[in-house]
């Protein structure tokens, strides 16, 4: 049987260790946005890369076949 958890019970997420300040909660936000640009931002090098390389091969496979570029 597998336990099913309701959006609304807020015990779902298990017991907090205390109440949090706003200052906590500001800083946590700020790293999980940090976080995400971070992975957002390696996704476009790792893309800006490829294509790089790919603009690279049909330069060299141009110029193997003599033709211009």
């Amino acid at each position: 049987m597998t336990l099913k958890r309701h959006r609304n019970n807020p015990k779902a997420l298990g017991p907090l260790a205390g109440p949090e300040t706003a200052l906590a909660r500001a800083k946590r936000a700020e790293e999980a946005v940090l976080g995400l640009a971070r992975i957002i931002g390696r996704q476009i090098a790792r893309e800006q890369f490829d294509r790089h390389i790919a603009l690279e091969r049909k330069v060299r496979r141009k110029r193997s076949k003599g033709e211009e570029v």
